[in-house]
């Protein structure tokens, strides 16, 4: 070491060792011992200088920094290909804390044989400028007091030596940290960065590739677990549990080893009966590589919070760790509630773009991912995360988060749902926030956030699941509000509409006049309430072929519709297409076409031509055109109707398949049996995709589309007309 070492204020326990430039006398000088004050060494020092302990070589390639860390035991080699075809430039690992970036980085630093191998910790600017100064004493062989004029040094010699190098920053907190200070990595040099932040702009160059690293995958994780506690039952499901997470199953290992008797299932059920804590999931004793799972993120959490617009990151956080972690639309999270919670607690207004921009501060600290599918945004973010979040919101806070989320689902649930697959999202995040939340169904009552589930799921087909659902919903609402509150007697009509619907026809009737019975001996139960009952008893007797019966209902309740609401409300028109239905379907069809074309004109002047019930009539008069003898027209009047149920109602509402069925039908019936039989194969493959094998519509198609095959068949042996065909299906007004 030539010039001077110094060090301001007391030094203890300093050893400066090596052989020493005493004007040729050779001795061996050594300071040692515990020293108080400054402490200086002239001359020049040959070896390595300890210093506090650690020791900082300052000469000589080849070099390997001590700081990389060791590889933990079991440790996963990732697929990374851009590392592993890394020759020279640079790669950044980017991804949420406890992924093992820091890992993956130091098993590649181990198999490297450069002549220099250098690790600088990077989170902050002065702990990068003091690693690279560090290494600016390995290369040059001496000590430079300034810092930033040594890493400047370190940078230089990077830049232009023709020694092999790899450099790593680990940890880098913040892109401008690193501005000024990124390494020319040349045709010698290799750069790993690995970082939480994933600003593609700031950390992507064109020789430095940003590289996303996720979770393990399943056979990833089953590998490490075995290899570190054997083969031992239930390592799918431990790991499953954790969401492959690196760092959270070899914290899971930990305390399976620390816990004598525990084993991999004992732990899923204690995390899942228990709810318990991740502190008390994870070993605080434990001294591996990240040690607090939930220290990690709040480290990322803190980081977020303080980007702009400051504060909302963390608020918004504990919002979506009640709802979905496989993917939360983003219309929930910039719905109005959310957007008045945030507002609330940040004293700020905060419209949807501010409540975007807090989710791209999450996304910027990998806490989230914000993709873009078919169903539109979503957000995604590990259950983990959210267990974390959620142990740090106030007990008391929990229900009022809970209701910020139902009410966001509810604000930015369609009134008709056009995508089936966002409607699934939306499914699926009111059955989390079920599980994890409180206050849905209380003393207080229901939140209509799980009446539109329920609906949804047999408006989207899954008649049966509906069925399980409502039965379920029936028996919490008597547990926590009892057998005769509103909500009980909605849960058990819409029960009855989703038995009839899945076939159980009689079933249904027997609810439905049950619930009649009930309403009528209630207290404080509108007329309405009950009309509303009797119009669904009526459509279901209809559909176990009591037509008389229904008619008679109808005829009724039509009466009642227009004393109550009046001739043009709503449910007055619904009625009166059922009237006219189940009319016709007693054989009297002398007057269907023109009561259906009365009500047409009513219902476009009253609801407009693209409402659900305007479709429903212009589809039952079509029929009746065609079975009156204009096949034609019916044909043309079908084919009108689908592109108006696909441009309102989407390609997948159950009133477009019946379209597309209907459609099929009428060409069958115009000879265009080939036509028919096309149609009815690509029906056949949406209804199976949407609604399964055993849904009666899907088996209605299948039934329809053998007839047609089968006529074709017909026709080619013979010459034969068209004949009749499987019936149409029915389009059936609301009730």
């Amino acid at each position: 070491m030539r010039g001077a070492l110094a060090t301001a204020g007391a030094v203890f326990g300093i050893a400066y060792e090596g052989m020493v430039d005493d004007g040729g006398m050779g001795e061996l000088n050594r300071l040692d011992g515990d020293v108080s004050g400054a402490a200086a060494q002239i001359h020049t020092v040959h070896g390595p200088v300890t210093v506090g302990g650690v020791v900082r070589p300052v000469g000589g390639l080849p070099y390997r920094s001590g700081k990389v860390p060791v590889v933990v035991d079991g440790f996963q080699p990732r697929s990374v290909p851009e590392l592993a075809g890394l020759v020279s430039g640079g790669v950044v690992l980017s991804g949420m804390g406890g992924v093992g970036k820091t890992q993956t980085a130091a098993e590649y630093a181990s198999r490297t044989s450069a002549d220099l191998v250098g690790w600088v910790t990077a989170t902050s600017r002065s702990s990068l400028v003091s690693g690279l100064a560090e290494l600016a004493a390995v290369v040059t062989e001496s000590v430079i007091e300034d810092a930033e004029q040594g890493a400047r040094k370190f940078l230089d010699w990077c830049a232009s030596t023709t020694r092999t190098w790899l450099l790593v920053f680990d940890d880098v907190a913040d892109p401008a940290d690193v501005q000024g200070l990124w390494p020319s990595t040349g045709a010698h040099g290799r750069l790993v960065v690995t970082t939480r932040r994933n600003e593609r702009w700031a950390l992507q160059t064109a020789t430095q590739r940003l590289v996303p690293l996720d979770v393990f995958t399943e056979a990833e994780s089953a590998e490490y677990l075995r290899g570190v506690l054997g083969d031992v039952p239930g390592v799918s499901e431990l790991a499953a549990l954790l969401g492959h997470l690196p760092l959270a199953l070899s914290q899971a290992a930990a305390h399976l080893a620390m816990t004598p008797g525990m084993t991999c299932l004992g732990y899923v059920e204690k995390w899942r009966t228990k709810r318990a804590t991740l502190a008390e999931m994870f070993p605080e004793d434990w001294s591996g590589p990240g040690a607090r799972t939930a220290t990690t993120w709040s480290i990322s959490i803190d980081a977020a919070d303080q980007l702009p617009p400051a504060g909302l990151a963390r608020p918004m956080l504990a919002v979506m760790s009640l709802l979905d972690p496989n993917g939360i639309p983003l219309s929930v999270l910039t719905a109005d509630p959310v957007l008045k919670y945030l507002s609330t607690g940040s004293g700020q207004e905060v419209n949807a773009e501010t409540a975007s921009r807090a989710l791209g501060c999450l996304a910027r600290l990998n806490l989230i991912t914000v993709d873009t599918e078919v169903a539109g945004t979503n957000a995604r973010v590990h259950a983990l995360i959210q267990r974390a979040t959620r142990d740090q919101v106030l007990e008391d806070r929990i229900p009022v988060l809970t209701q910020v989320a139902a009410d966001a689902l509810v604000d930015s649930w369609p009134t008709i749902e056009r995508d089936s697959a966002l409607g699934a999202r939306l499914r699926a995040n009111t059955a989390t926030l079920a599980e994890y939340g409180e206050g849905l169904l209380d003393d207080t009552g229901t939140h209509s956030v799980l009446f539109r589930a329920g609906s949804s799921l047999g408006r989207a087909g899954q008649v049966h699941t509906a069925v399980a659902y409502h039965r379920d919903l029936l028996s919490r609402i008597h547990h926590h509000l009892g057998s005769e509150h509103s909500d009980a007697f909605d849960a058990r009509a819409n029960l009855a509409l989703w038995q009839a619907e899945a076939g159980d026809v009689a079933e249904s009737v027997r609810q439905y006049t049950l619930l009649i019975a009930d309403k009528e001996q209630a207290r404080g139960l509108g007329e309405a309430s009950i009309l509303t009952t009797r119009a669904n008893l009526a459509g279901v007797k209809g559909e176990a072929s009591d037509f008389d019966g229904a008619v008679a209902d109808f005829s009724a309740l039509l009466a009642d519709a227009q004393r109550i609401y009046g001739p043009d409300h709503v449910a007055t028109l619904v009625i009166r297409s059922n009237l006219i239905y189940w009319t016709a379907q007693t054989g009297d069809t002398s007057t269907t076409v023109s009561d259906y074309t009365d009500l047409l004109a009513d219902q476009l002047r009253v609801l407009g031509p693209d409402h659900p019930e305007t479709l429903i009539c212009r589809a039952n008069l079509a029929s009746r055109q065609g079975q009156a003898g204009d096949v034609v027209g019916a044909m043309q009047a079908y084919a009108e109707l689908l592109a108006d149920r696909l441009r309102v109602l989407g390609p997948d509402h159950p009133n477009t398949l019946i379209a597309r069925a209907n459609l099929a039908y009428w060409q069958g019936r115009l000879g265009d049996v080939r036509g028919a039989i096309q149609a009815l194969t690509k029906l056949l493959a949406h209804r199976l995709r949407i609604l399964g094998p055993d849904h009666p519509a899907t088996l209605g198609t299948r039934q329809s589309l053998v007839y047609w095959q089968r006529r074709h068949q017909s026709l080619t042996a013979s010459s034969g007309g068209p004949g009749g065909g499987v019936v149409e299906e029915a389009d059936h007004a609301g009730e």
